[in-house]
Order: C-alpha cells, then structure tokens, then sequence
C-alpha cells in the first residue's frame, strides 16, 4: 500500500511538473509575442467608380511652406525652429535642393504668423529694415521684421534653380491700427507691398501666386480684421497686380485669405471682392490640436477623429459655389498639431497616417492645392529641421505627386473605417492608383477590388463564382490596354508598401518595399521602386501601414 500510494505520489508530482511547465513555456511565449503581434485577416470589398471623376486637383497638388518663424522660437519648452526659416535657412545645403527638385515643380508657399509683421526693404521704408526680435508685448512674441532684398534675390536663386512654384503671402498689417484687443481697423496700406512686388517683376522673378494676410479672418489668431474690409483690401490688390502686370500675358493668382474657416466671414469676403477677384480661397488646418498632446498618435489612428474634418471641407465646397463659384479651394497650410507640432509623432511615420488621409479626402472635396507645414521647419517638417534629412512624409508626399494623378475617383469600401481608401486616375498615364491606409494595429485586410461599371469585375484569389468570368477574360474584354495586345503580355501591377522600420510606427525611417528609404553617397533622393505583382494575385494591407496600388493598364474613358 505504501508502494502503490508512493508510486501515485510520484506519477502526480511528474503530471504537475509537466503542466507547471506547460504554462511556463505559455507565460513565456506571451510575453514575447504580446497580443499586438497577433493579426486577424478581414475581407473588405472595394468598388471604384473609374466611369467618372468626381473631383480635380491642380498637377501641382503637393505644397510646403517655408515660416518665417527665427530660432528663437519655442514652444512647450522646446525651440525646434533653429535655422530653418524664410530669413536665416542654408540655401545652399545640397539636400534641399534636391528634396524640391525631386517634385520637378515642387509649390512652396512662403508665409506663416509673423507675415502680417513683415515689412521689405526696398522703396521709402518708414522705419529701419531690421530682423526680428523678441518683444513681450509683440504679436507672437516679437517685433516687426525685415526682408532685406539681398536674401529675397538668393531665395529666388533657389526657386529658379530647382523649378519651384511660389506663392508668397503678404503683411495684410500694414497701414492699419490695433483698435481693442486683437481687432485691427482702417485700410491696408499697399505702398511698400507695391514697391516690393514692382522689384519681384523688375528681377524677372516668377511668382505664381500672391497670397494676402495670414490668419486674420473670423476671431483671426494674434489679429483679425473685418471680413468687408478684408474683401475691399483683395480688390486693390488685385488692382495692383493688374497694374504692374500688365504687359504680361498670365498675371499670377491672387489667394485670400489664408486664414481658419468661418462660414460667414468667408461668404462676406467672396461677396464684397467679386467675381474673378479671389483665384484660391486659402484656409488653415490644424485638426490634431496641439503639438503637446501625449495622445496625439491615438488621434491620428482614430477614424472617427480624422473623419471629423470633412465637415470643413464640405462646408466651405458650399460656401464657394453659393457666393464665389469662379474661386477654387486651397489649403494653404496645415501642420496637423499646431504649435510646431508634436516631437516624435509629427516628424515620425505614424504622420503619414493623417498626412496622407487629409490628402486624400481634402482632394474629394474639390481642394486644388494643399500646402503643407513646413518643408523645413518645427517638429513638422517634410525635412529634418538639423540635418535636412527627409522624415517619412516627406516620401510619402513624394510618391503622392509622383502616382497620383489629377482625376479623383469616388471609392465605396464595404469595410471597417480603420481601412482608408482613395483613387485616382495615375498620374502622366492611363491607368488608375488607389491608395490603401491601413490604421489598425491588429488586422491585415484582403482586399476585393471591383470597380463599380457592372461590365468590369476585377476579382482577386479564387472565384466566388463558377459563372465569374477570369479577371484577364474580363479585363481584355473591357478595359484599353497600351501596348501589345498579345496574349501572352503579362497582366501586372504595380505596389509601393510602406511600413516603418522595425514595425515602431514613430520610426523616423520608413521602409519601401521592405527597403530602407535613405539619401544616395551624393545626398541624392533614392530611387523608389515598386514591386511587380501578378494582376491576379491576391491585394492585402498589413496592419499600420500604406500601400500604393497602380493598375497602369487600366484604362477607363474619365482616365485616358
């Protein structure tokens, strides 16, 4: 008996030992692969209307800004400014030059808070044409501020050497008197804006646009003034530009007002300036809040925060058909978090989640431009503020102009909102480009992607249906192709994944293709390549990240 109860004894203290150590080797597998490691593949089905397009970009949609902001500059007790402003940035620097000239026709757009503070040096200046300083009781912190003719000519140097389309934005200030607390009144005095304008067009200096005031309108941020006002100082300005542009064949556009969108302020402004006198109407974004909120990449990933905007976009798509259907809609600056944006996450690779999604739905409600802050400067730079570097948007603004073209497509997703999707007729080409922005952490969408014409059916994987036709049977029955008509020609498409590099999504390296995107020897941009997929294989997006997709033999009649 004591054998036998000693034997039991042993064989239950082995079992223990045994499921002791299964749960050790479970405890330890968890901890290595936590949850966020563990995806679930959802099937979302996608419908492109390539019959028409229900919107149109400018060619040039991407834009950056250049601020005026000095280095002394800081917020939430950081000063990410340094060198990289209007007034004191390297134009020299090799990497800049080559970060514009990328765009082959980059737009920048030179403005920002201390615009309204500038005076130029040139003509009958009724004070000294010196830089900026810190002042306490200053708009912003600081004093008026000159621009010396001698930086405005090696700005223009840089322009001209890299095919830049510039729009520039003038002191909307000038003249006027602060009335009480941020209201300003009286006319806008033009003389030294004339005298500088007059000096642009004597230098043979191409500006593309002239943008007046910054931020002024509705409660205005730092000053605002009177939307009637505001619309009697657009026509003389736009009378001064058909004054010193006269002999020209194409005078540049005028775009008003560069401010945060207020219905009504808006509809007076368009009202009081008339048909044809405003070309873009400009307003600001800074959706995100301030750069300081630690929950500031929760908010990029929620869709339901990043919807929100769109209530903009739509409202002032109204505003301009009802009281300025001549004008167009701009965006003429938007930072996501304002205050120079948020370290580590506006200059990281989770911005291309919200970057490339205003982009995309900013372009659906009929926007022509969208210039963001900054190309160089702050936390939210296309360009590192320090080394010039590229930070993720930057490539992700790139393949953007580079793939997508003017033609916006309407896309019907029948899938969660964390996958975002948008079309485009390709850019140069026949053919169509979607984009995919997958803001989950846990889900790898497949992807069905049908364009919505019942003649065409683009079927990925198996066929749901013996009756369905083969996605090659269908397409060389509907689709124009280029090229031979053989059929042997390969059926492909092209992939350009982005991912952040070890999967952190506030990376400051980004991933193409599983290829580390970085400046050649000679601080050359890299070539960025796609990855050749067969028509029919299957289309997915791996959690928290972007994928590119062109179909350039697909060729609908809106996309020829």
């Amino acid at each position: 008996m004591i054998t036998y109860m000693t034997r039991f004894k042993q064989r239950e203290f082995v079992e223990v030992n045994h499921l002791m150590d299964f749960r050790t080797l479970l405890l330890i597998f968890l901890v290595l692969c936590p949850a966020s490691s563990v995806q679930t593949v959802k099937k979302v089905e996608l419908k492109i209307d390539a019959s028409a397009k229900i919107a149109w970009t400018d060619a040039n949609y991407i834009c950056a800004t250049i601020d005026w902001w000095p280095k002394e500059k800081c917020d939430y007790n950081q000063c990410p400014w340094g060198s990289a402003s209007i007034i004191n940035m390297d134009l020299s620097h090799p990497f800049l030059g080559n970060a514009i000239r990328a765009f082959k026709g980059l737009r920048l757009r030179l403005g920002g808070s201390l615009q309204d503070q500038v005076i130029y040096g040139v003509g009958n200046l009724r004070s000294p044409c010196h830089p900026f300083t810190k002042k306490k009781d200053g708009m912003f912190g600081f004093s008026e501020g000159c621009l010396r003719m001698q930086r405005w000519d090696e700005l223009n140097n840089l322009f001209k050497k890299t095919a830049a389309l510039v729009t520039f934005g003038l002191n909307a200030l000038y003249g006027r008197r602060r009335s009480y607390r941020h209201v300003w009144e009286g006319n806008w005095d033009s003389r030294n804006a004339l005298d500088f304008i007059k000096y642009t067009v004597a230098k043979g200096y191409q500006i593309h646009s002239w943008e007046l005031g910054n931020e002024l309108s509705g409660n205005g941020v730092g000053a605002s003034v009177n939307a009637v006002q505001y619309g009697k100082d657009v026509i003389q300005l736009h009378n001064l530009l058909n004054q010193v542009y006269k002999n020209f064949r194409e005078r540049p556009l005028l775009l008003a007002p560069g401010g945060f969108y207020d219905p009504g302020w808006f509809s007076k402004l368009l009202k009081v300036s008339g048909p044809g006198t405003v070309n873009g109407v400009t307003h600001h974004i800074y959706n995100l809040g301030p750069g300081s909120d630690a929950k500031l990449a929760d908010k990029i990933l929620n869709p339901d925060y990043l919807d929100r905007i769109s209530n903009t976009f739509s409202s002032l798509t109204q505003t301009i058909l009802r009281n300025g259907p001549w004008a167009s809609a701009w965006v003429g600056e938007s930072g996501g978090a304002y205050n120079s944006g948020g370290p580590n996450v506006s200059n990281a690779f989770v911005d291309s989640f919200w970057y490339l999604d205003q982009l995309g739905m900013a372009a659906k409600h009929h926007t022509k431009v969208y210039c963001r802050q900054t190309l160089i400067g702050g936390n939210y730079g296309l360009l590192d503020t320090e080394t010039f570097m590229p930070n993720p948007d930057f490539y992700s603004a790139l393949l953007w102009h580079r793939l997508m073209g003017t033609g916006v497509l309407d896309v019907k997703s029948s899938g969660s909102p964390h996958l975002r999707s948008y079309a485009h007729c390709t850019k140069d080409r026949a053919g169509v480009t979607l984009l995919l922005i997958n803001l989950s952490s846990q889900i790898e969408y497949a992807v069905d992607i049908q364009p919505s014409d019942a003649d065409i059916i683009l079927q990925y994987g198996e066929q749901k249906n013996h009756k369905t036709k083969s996605l090659v049977h269908e397409l060389k029955e509907s689709v124009s192709w280029i090229g031979s008509r053989s059929s042997d020609v390969k059926l492909s498409r092209e992939e350009y994944h982005l991912t952040p590099e070890g999967g952190n999504i506030k990376s400051r390296k980004v991933l193409l293709n599983g290829r580390l995107l970085q400046l050649t020897g000679k601080g050359n941009i890299p070539t960025l390549s796609p990855v050749l997929k067969n028509l029919k294989s299957p289309v997915s997006v791996e959690p928290l990240s972007i994928k590119f997709i062109v179909f350039p033999n697909f060729s609908s009649a809106s996309c020829r």
